[in-house]
């Protein structure tokens, strides 16, 4: 799994994994209001708290994760970047990585939360920060996704692209190399999903 080795951001799903990969309908393509919908989350492993939010049908953490495991890293190796982004995982660290009662979402779950904030061409807008974007890339953030430009870790052990691009690991591989993940972009407003050699290499 030579490109599942690279460091890409978490962000975990409530409820367990499904059976199926086939995507589920959202009862909602509307704004929420950020009071009502958060709430929050104790990771019981370590105690630190995460924001949560309801987008539709879904409860996403609306904070990357942060929890230290086996092949995981803050950007640049610094511990501040952990605290301001998360960390970055292997795609078999991220499969583990979620609290108990949470999991990493499936390319069919990724595909009901961009439908929900208005489809690809849209969604990053919609689910990117209001600031931390450079070129004045920032979102909206209309839904409280709020995703930052975490870059990712390299296999050689360099990180790359803070403040330019997010990516957030999916559990559906593509083959046995390659997984599928959500990417957002300082350029545009979309939000695609694409497994790792289709994107970069």
């Amino acid at each position: 799994s030579y490109y599942e080795n690279y460091g890409f951001s978490v962000r975990c799903l409530k409820g367990e994994s499904p059976s199926s990969d086939t995507p589920q309908s959202s009862s909602s393509s509307t704004s929420v209001s950020r009071s009502s919908a958060q709430k929050t989350l104790t990771d019981s492993r370590d105690g630190q708290t995460y924001r949560t939010v309801k987008i539709g049908s879904q409860t996403w953490m609306a904070e990357n994760l942060n929890v230290k495991t086996k092949d995981s890293w803050c950007y640049d190796d610094e511990e501040s970047n952990c605290k301001k982004y998360g960390r970055l995982y292997t795609w078999d660290a991220a499969m583990e990585a979620c609290p108990s009662g949470w999991h990493l979402p499936s390319k069919s779950e990724f595909e009901t939360l961009i439908e929900a904030v208005g489809g690809e061409s849209k969604a990053g807008k919609m689910l990117k920060s209001e600031t931390g974007w450079i070129e004045s890339g920032h979102g909206t953030d209309a839904y409280a996704f709020s995703a930052l430009p975490t870059g990712y870790r390299k296999l050689n052990g360099n990180f790359n692209d803070e403040g330019r691009y997010a990516y957030f690991w999916s559990s559906t591989e593509n083959n046995s190399s390659y997984a599928y993940r959500m990417n957002l972009y300082y350029y545009n407003v979309d939000a695609l999903l694409s497994s790792y050699y289709e994107t970069l290499c």
